[in-house]
């Protein structure tokens, strides 16, 4: 017998939770979630990143030779050789502090900005696409396809200033949604299975914008080389500064993003998109329809990789050729997982790919580093965010407790 006595039925009815606000939320997530997890994912594959470039530096090499007599040598010569090609990569994708003016020493910043926006865009259309539970792997077709309706209009067609662009990016949008289409068909109606059909269709594409650029519609007059003409002045996307290739899709992505965001967090076929991506069977059951679900999202994430054709053709390069996509469409994949599916961690992921991009090749010309130690560390990124458990491991972060769910992706990954 115990003088305990038993608990009032109020006091045993567990309080329901209070709702965390964003600040909360943001910091819970920055400290024990997926951010921090993401965070550190980064800081792991830079500081291999490191690794690999003191070890290929010949200056580090020589003093190698001896590291056991004088082991001071190689340290210092590896840290002058990271701290140096860390420093060419911020000046070149930051801010170049050693120009006379701002809008110079911005200039790198804008050309990060000015990689990031078909990054963002084509990201955006993977991230929307998984969280409905797909896997689109064909965001490189989809880019070709924008391009080619994009740039052909822009070239083919002569349209008052203001109507050309806007009916330039229409078909950009439309050409990228109608080829995510076709696999949302076809897994809708027949089950394929939409990472080889999609694989299978960016093969389609590639060939197909190599044969129509020796087509009499789509080569430049008078060229030997298979280039499109340059599309009209009119339909432009409009560039802001003279002197930087940063222009208006910068805003246009940033616009799409809140779309998507708005789409996924405010609206019904958001919450259906999310409802089956996280359990198809379950969706079902409550009377959503999973195959015109599959259309949709499809249609819209082939859209959005649309849109980074339409930048790639009518604001960068401004004219067809066979490698308009610049393996834009397989970055994405990796800036959405980095971004893990949300918009706006999309946005992040994409400013970061950017400046990385727009940094390496500075820091090669600067100090010599090979260039392809950024891809190596796009992909150390992909690995460590794919490997959240050893992540934790490694920076003794503790599991996240049970109940504390973080949105993002529905299947496949998991912190």
């Amino acid at each position: 017998m115990t003088d305990t006595q038993p608990a009032a039925p109020e006091e045993q009815q567990a309080k329901p939770p209070a709702e965390e606000s964003f600040g909360q939320r943001f910091m819970r997530e920055l400290t024990s979630g997926s951010i921090l997890v993401t965070i550190l994912s980064v800081v792991l594959a830079l500081f291999i990143g490191a690794i690999l470039i003191a070890a290929s530096d010949p200056e580090v090499q020589e003093p190698a030779k001896y590291f056991f007599s004088r082991p001071g040598d190689t340290l210092s010569a590896a840290w002058d050789s990271v701290s140096s090609a860390y420093s060419a990569l911020f000046t070149g994708s930051i801010i170049d502090i050693n120009e006379y003016t701002v809008g110079r020493a911005l200039r790198p910043l804008a050309e990060t900005a000015t990689n990031a926006a078909p990054l963002i865009a084509a990201g955006l259309g993977v991230a929307l696409a998984f969280r409905a539970g797909l896997f689109n792997i064909g965001a490189e077709g989809q880019i070709i396809l924008g391009a080619i309706l994009a740039g052909y209009v822009g070239f083919g067609m002569h349209l008052p200033t203001g109507l050309h662009l806007i009916v330039g990016v229409l078909a950009g949008i439309v050409g990228g949604a109608i080829w995510g289409g076709i696999v949302g068909v076809l897994k809708a109606r027949t089950g394929a299975h939409e990472v080889i059909v999609t694989i299978m269709l960016n093969y389609v594409a590639r060939f197909f914008i190599a044969y129509l650029l020796t087509t009499a519609a789509f080569q430049r007059p008078g060229a030997s080389n298979p280039v499109s003409p340059i599309v009209d002045e009119s339909a432009q996307l409009t560039r802001f500064f003279d002197d930087s290739r940063l222009h208006l899709g910068f805003v246009l992505v940033l616009l799409a993003a809140f779309g998507v965001w708005w789409l996924l967090e405010r609206s019904t076929m958001g919450f259906e998109f999310r409802a089956v991506g996280a359990n198809p069977n379950a969706a079902r059951t409550a009377g959503m329809s999973v195959s015109r679900t599959y259309i949709w999202v499809m249609l819209l994430a082939g859209g959005l990789a649309g849109l980074a054709g339409v930048m790639q053709v009518l604001g960068t390069e401004r004219y067809l050729t066979a490698g308009i996509s610049a393996g834009i469409g397989f970055d994405a994949i990796t800036v959405a997982l980095l971004g893990r599916a949300s918009p706006w961690g999309t946005v992040a992921a994409g400013l970061l790919f950017g400046a990385l991009r727009a940094g390496g090749v500075p820091m090669q010309a600067g100090t010599g580093t090979p260039i392809d130690i950024i891809l190596v560390i796009q992909s150390l990124i992909v690995l460590f965010i794919a490997a959240p458990p050893l992540v934790r491991a490694i920076f003794r972060v503790p599991v996240r407790s049970a109940g504390q769910p973080v949105a993002g992706l529905q299947r496949g990954w998991g912190a």
